[in-house]
Order: C-alpha cells, then sequence, then structure tokens
C-alpha cells in the first residue's frame, strides 16, 4: 500500500502535479530551440532545486526530461533543424512531410508514438530494471566498440543513393570528433596550435551549422517560391493509422529502451539504429524512405522517448548515468543526501516507485501539451522565406552561442553551415557527420580500451571477439548490416520479388 501511494504521489498533489506539468510544458518548447539542449536546461534547473525537498525536484527534472526529449522533434520537422542530437533521424522524414504540406500531421503522429515510446520505457523501468541493468553491466568494451561499428554502418540508411558519399560523410564526422586534446595521453590533436582548438569542436555547434545554416543558405535560391500551405485541420492522427504503425513503434520502443540502459549511448543512437530498422524491415513504406514516410517519423521517435525509461534503468539500480542528463540527476540527488544504486533501490523503493510515477505523469502531460500548439507552430512553415529565413539564422546564432557563452561556437555554427551548403549541393548526406560526430568518442574509447585490455596483441583482440555471447552476437549482427548493404544483396531481393 505504500509502494502504490508513493507512486501516486505526484498524482494527488496539486502542488507536485503542478510542477510536472510546468516541467513537461517547459522541455517541450526548449526542445525545440536549437542549441538549448535537454542537458542545459536539467543543470541549470538543479542549480535552483539544492534547497528543495527531493521530490519536488525530481516530479520537475522528470517532465523536463520527457518533454526536452520530445521537444527537438518540432523544429526538425518544421525547420530541418533538430533541437537535439536525438531528433537528428527525425529530419529525412519530417521536413519532407512539412513540404508537402502535412507538418500537423507528422507532428501529431510524432507526439502519438513519443509518448507509446515513453510509456513503454517506463513500463520496462518498473518491472524488468534489475534484468536489463544487469544485462547492460554485462557489455565490455569490445561490445561497445561493436555497437559504435553498427551504428556507423547506419549511414546506409541516411545516404540515399550513394553509400560512397555516405560513408565519406560519417568518416568526416568521425575526423571532426578527434579535434583536441587526447582523452588518454592529452596531447593536442589536429588543433594546430590553437587554444580554442584544444577543447575540441562542440557537436551541436556544428548539428545547428549543418541543418539550420545551411537549410538557409539552400532555401535561398528558393525566395520566389511560395511557402506550403500547412493542412492543420486534424493534429490527432486517425486511430487507423496509429494501429498501422503501432508494431514499428513496439519494435523501435524495444530498441530505444535497449540502447538507452547502456551507460554512455542514449536517444540519439537510439533513434538512428530505429530509423534503420524501420527502413530496412518495413516492406511497403507509405512514401520511399527520405520523401516524407510516416515510418522515417515513427521509429526514432518511438526510439528517443523510450530511451528515458533505459537510461533511468543503470542510474537507479547501478548509480551508473544511462547518458548525459541522469548523469546530472544523479549529482542532484548526490547533493539532496541520496546515493543511488542497489542500495536505494532495496533501502527507499518508495522513492523508486515515486519516479516511476512522475514519469508516467509526465508522459501524460506530454501527450496534452504535444497535441497543442500545433497550429501556431506550423503557422512558421507558411512564413515567407524573406522573413522566416532571417528569423531562423538568428535563433541558430542565440542557439549555438547559449551553448557555452562563447562566439567561437557561432563561428563554428557559420563554418559547418558552410559546409553543409556545399554538401548539399554536390549531392553529400549531412546527417552521417553528425553521427560520426556523436559516435566518433564511443569509437575511439571503446577501441582504445579494448586494445590496452588484451595487453596491445592484436591477434588476442580479435579472438576476443569470440568468447562471449554478447559479441558474438553483436558480430553476427554487424555481418548482416555489411551484407545487406551491398548491391549484391540488393539484385537477390529485387529477383526473389
Amino acid at each position: 500500500m505504500e509502494l502504490v501511494h508513493a507512486f501516486f504521489a505526484s498524482w494527488i498533489d496539486p502542488w507536485l502535479l503542478l510542477l510536472a506539468a510546468i516541467g513537461t510544458f517547459a522541455g517541450i518548447y526548449i526542445g525545440a530551440i536549437p542549441g538549448l539542449s535537454v542537458t542545459m536546461a536539467v543543470s541549470i534547473l538543479v542549480s535552483f532545486t539544492f534547497k528543495w525537498p527531493i521530490h519536488d525536484a525530481l516530479v520537475l527534472i522528470s517532465g523536463i526530461f520527457l518533454g526536452g526529449v520530445y521537444g527537438g522533434s518540432r523544429s526538425a520537422i518544421l525547420l530541418n533543424i533538430p533541437g537535439a542530437p536525438a531528433a537528428v533521424a527525425t529530419t529525412l522524414d519530417g521536413y519532407p512531410l512539412a513540404k508537402m504540406g502535412e507538418a500537423g500531421k507528422a507532428i501529431g503522429l510524432s507526439t502519438v508514438m513519443s509518448v507509446i515510446g515513453g510509456f513503454v520505457g517506463i513500463a520496462v523501468l518498473a518491472i524488468g530494471a534489475p534484468l536489463i541493468s544487469d544485462l547492460a553491466l554485462m557489455f565490455s568494451p569490445r561490445d561497445y566498440l561493436l555497437l559504435a561499428v553498427m551504428g556507423l554502418l547506419l549511414v546506409g540508411g541516411l545516404t540515399g543513393d550513394s553509400m560512397a558519399k555516405g560513408v565519406f560523410a560519417a568518416a568526416l564526422g568521425v575526423l571532426i570528433s578527434t579535434v583536441g586534446l587526447d582523452p588518454l595521453t592529452a596531447e593536442a590533436r589536429l588543433t594546430f596550435d590553437s587554444l580554442q582548438l584544444s577543447a575540441g569542436i562542440n557537436f551541436i555547434a556544428a548539428m545547428i551549422g549543418l541543418f539550420g545554416v545551411a537549410e538557409v543558405l539552400a532555401q535561398m535560391h528558393y525566395l520566389h517560391v511560395k511557402a506550403v500551405k500547412q493542412n492543420v485541420s486534424k493534429i490527432i492522427p486517425s486511430w487507423a493509422l496509429v494501429k498501422q504503425h503501432f508494431p514499428l513503434s513496439m519494435r523501435s520502443s524495444a530498441i530505444g529502451v535497449g540502447i538507452g540502459a547502456l551507460p554512455g549511448a542514449g536517444g540519439d543512437i537510439a533513434s538512428l539504429m530505429a530509423y534503420d530498422h524501420a527502413r530496412r524491415s518495413t516492406k511497403n513504406p507509405s512514401r520511399p524512405f527520405g520523401q516524407g514516410a510516416y515510418e522515417g517519423v515513427v521509429a526514432p521517435e518511438s526510439a528517443n522517448n523510450a530511451s528515458v525509461g533505459g537510461a533511468y534503468i543503470p542510474m537507479m539500480t547501478l548509480g551508473i548515468p544511462g547518458d548525459a542528463v541522469t548523469a546530472v540527476i544523479i549529482g542532484a540527488m548526490f547533493i539532496h543526501g541520496l546515493r543511488p544504486g542497489p542500495l536505494l533501490m532495496t533501502e527507499t523503493p518508495d522513492l523508486f516507485w515515486f519516479i516511476v510515477g512522475s514519469l508516467v505523469l509526465a508522459n501524460i502531460f506530454l501527450l496534452i501539451f504535444g497535441l497543442t500548439g500545433i497550429r501556431i507552430f506550423a503557422k512558421v512553415v507558411e512564413t515567407p522565406k524573406a522573413f522566416l529565413l532571417p528569423v531562423i539564422l538568428i535563433l541558430s546564432a542565440v542557439g549555438a552561442y547559449a551553448i557555452n557563452n562563447n562566439p567561437v561556437d557561432v563561428y563554428w555554427m557559420l563554418g559547418f553551415g558552410v559546409l553543409g551548403y556545399l554538401m548539399k549541393i554536390y549531392g553529400f548526406p549531412v546527417a552521417p557527420v553528425i553521427l560520426g560526430i556523436v559516435l566518433g568518442p564511443l569509437l575511439e574509447r571503446s577501441y582504445r580500451q579494448s586494445i590496452l585490455m588484451t595487453g596491445e596483441d592484436p591477434v588476442l583482440f580479435f579472438t576476443e571477439f569470440f568468447t562471449s555471447p554478447i559479441s558474438v552476437i553483436l558480430l553476427l549482427a554487424l555481418g548482416f548490416s555489411l551484407l545487406v548493404s551491398t548491391p549484391w544483396w540488393k539484385r537477390w531481393r529485387s529477383r526473389g520479388k
């Protein structure tokens, strides 16, 4: 009975109910602004909640976390600028839908699927937290290496017709991620004796430039083209559409929970893997992927919100952050005198169920707030380009500056904007560059840890991949990903059809 009361504590207390609503609402609109990440919002919030009761702080953080992960999809669909890295995959089909006048339908569908993914993640957190945390703990550095390589192979789903151009773009992203000080030896890499470069290149600034500024430059060629009138007469997706994509949403949510539970992963990797899964598993998409397929919105949006529940699993059961946001939450819990980990689950189970209840409440508010204000948001796309493009450029500059309050990030944003514009002109996809920047540190760190664990013996390094069931499964999945990306596989599939 006590645990049931703990679960519903934030539901029956008007103050906690208000905090959950405020947190979710703020998270949605902070997440929609490029550069203002969920991690930044939670970090700033924590500094204000040091003297708050722990329940007040946790319920507000839960709302901002869930709302912020979803909020990035709005700017991704309307402006082709992902508000957060987890929304990069959503731009691939969400923005084409907006260009066809279906922004309202795309946002409505993304909202419902995000809520479904959120509930799946929370359910797994409530039921299977200890089991999944034990599985995540079994992952060794070589498994993370395979996971990173698999992530880079997702360029097959982001490249269009040319796999070579996609691989080049991903490799460029990995190269960019190495700029700065070596994490192991602190040696300067590709800094050219520049103090500014020694801190590395902020991938949020790169993301805003590659998507936002590049899109502004590209759209300047079409200033004479009238904006597409958006159809917002029916925002809530039909039951038939939700039912049709429900199986894909559940599979993508499972991917999101699994990736989210891996320490150091997160919604950005989960959404990209879910998008690739949708591209490979959907036999008859509503439209070709990359041209406004509903499945290209359903999969990443289900996965990135499901990853929130997954990220809480290692934090609550092991005291290990699942991503950057839960790392901040762990810091807040320490400040409030709590010690996340196995003892927290056994000594204060009421707190665990309070967090679960708060996440469920925030997810309900996500559905309410997510389906409101869409008509106002959709008007953004209908604004004449002569007025809209300067506003996008200003917001991009503000977002880039807000990352570290550093004008250098604005220069990087502009530089990557020019790079993204040139890539668009010559047919190179920009999404794999961000993928490479995000996965580069994980790839490098896991490789170096793996090689050091084998005493720098290359033979032992390769044979170790066959000593663990997890490594063998990931190796087989990696081999299959390589196989299905080859022209021979495509010819065989077309011959079979």
